[in-house]
């Protein structure tokens, strides 16, 4: 990281990079997953390997963007409805939407049982160890666990000190990785398998808004690069030293020329279609290779169908209901705000 950071204005390149990460994961599941899924289905003749790749970008973004959350809070509650309000309505409608599909199109090879669906309506199937209704929300299992950590520090320690709270848990990871027989739930608690991704975020916006100098910095991340080298393999450990690198460029305006209309709508409507791509995507693929159509159709088809079902999902029920539920609570904390004292003085 070089340079003078930027600290004022919306960073739309944050949206760019939600947007290449969401493709790529879609590009990903389509190529490899679906073949390695339906090895008997006709699938595209390439592959697109590492898909856990992109989903490190996305620990990243979210470990920048949970400021954008805690700056504007008061309360642990005001931090559990905002959350709620952004994931849940729209992972709700998807997940019901993915079910119909599957159940229609009688895709048993993707379905879960009645448990396993009842446990995903509280979309906290992750923590009872019960498979996801579409795999690809396994990651929301992990962004809970983040959301529990970054709010127990903001109510117990505070984000003036953060840094040396990010090593004591880069620290704990270290423990994890010595202690074979860590009980599961602690280590998807703490979120020790994906702490220094959400790390390189939160170093990035702390420089950025100018609470932090780079230099200030410098150490906390090379203490996120050691604990990827010596817990993570190779290939991982070049993840992480790009995602330093193109955060460190984020915050200093050199990634402007991500700032592409296309992949900058991608990525603001990138939730609700990461929610709905994948299993959607390989009952369209499954249907047209039944047909005998080429799956490089099928692969285009599915793709337009999972920016479709997005985009309507995003503008159907993810703005409006989050922006809803927003506006209750914030009437509800209104009206039980203490009245101001309207008594005339006396003299």
């Amino acid at each position: 990281m070089a340079g003078t950071p930027l600290s004022h204005g919306r960073l739309t390149e944050l949206d760019a990079l939600r947007g290449i990460g969401a493709l790529c994961v879609l590009i990903f599941h389509y190529s490899t997953r679906f073949h390695q899924l339906f090895p008997q289905a006709a699938h595209v003749p390439f592959s697109f390997p590492g898909g856990n790749y992109r989903v490190l970008l996305f620990f990243a973004i979210s470990g920048f963007a949970i400021f954008f959350t805690l700056d504007r809070i008061r309360t642990v509650a005001d931090f559990v409805v905002n959350r709620f309000a952004r994931l849940y309505p729209a992972y709700l409608v998807a997940m019901l939407l993915t079910l119909s599909i599957e159940y229609l199109a009688q895709a048993t090879q993707l379905l879960v049982g009645p448990a396993a669906i009842l446990a995903n309506v509280t979309m906290l199937q992750g923590f009872a160890f019960l498979p996801e209704v579409d795999g690809a929300y396994w990651t929301l299992t992990v962004e809970i666990a983040f959301y529990f950590c970054m709010i127990a520090i903001w109510k117990f320690i505070g984000i003036r000190r953060l840094e040396p709270v990010l090593a004591a848990w880069l620290m704990i990871r270290w423990l994890y990785w010595a202690w074979p027989d860590m009980p599961e739930r602690i280590i998807m608690v703490l979120v020790l398998r994906y702490t220094p991704f959400f790390v390189i975020g939160m170093l990035a916006y702390r420089v950025w808004c100018g609470q932090r100098t780079l230099r200030q910095q410098a150490p906390y991340a090379a203490l996120v690069l050691l604990s990827i080298a010596t817990m993570e393999t190779w290939d991982v450990a070049i993840v992480g030293c790009v995602l330093l690198i193109a955060f460190g460029a984020l915050i200093h305006g050199h990634l402007r020329f991500l700032r592409l209309q296309p992949l900058v709508w991608l990525g603001g409507i990138s939730y609700s279609f990461y929610l709905i791509h994948q299993h959607v995507g390989f009952v369209v693929m499954l249907e047209f290779a039944r047909a005998g159509y080429s799956p490089w159709i099928g692969f285009a088809v599915a793709f337009m169908v999972a920016l479709l079902l997005g985009t309507a999902i995003n503008r159907l029920v993810e703005r409006p209901v989050g922006e809803a539920v927003l506006a209750w609570w914030k009437r509800r904390r209104e009206a039980r705000a203490p009245l101001p004292d309207t008594a005339p003085s006396q003299t």
